[in-house]
């Protein structure tokens, strides 16, 4: 396994914890991080690949038919977009 140095600077209270988690599980805080990144890198590639296999070959232009059935009405309490922000 090759391995690379990358310097990252986090909030000390992401830190503090971090080095908290890492000494009960009883390793470093780099390893710790290790895990971590490795363990969302896992995350983020098996929705992704999930949902490539859910989309299938559709295209956003296959949506509109869906779209046009939608009933046009107010959405639900709470489900509003706020367009504040």
């Amino acid at each position: 396994m090759t391995k690379a140095a990358y310097p990252l600077k986090l909030p000390r209270s992401v830190k503090t914890a971090a080095e908290r988690l890492a000494k009960a599980d009883g390793v470093s805080l780099n390893q710790w991080i290790a895990v971590a990144v490795a363990e969302k890198i896992g995350v983020v590639e098996t929705a992704a690949n999930f949902l490539s296999r859910r989309a299938g070959q559709s295209k956003p232009a296959d949506l509109i038919d869906f779209l046009d059935r939608a009933p046009d009405a107010a959405p639900m309490e709470g489900d509003a977009l706020n367009r504040a922000s």
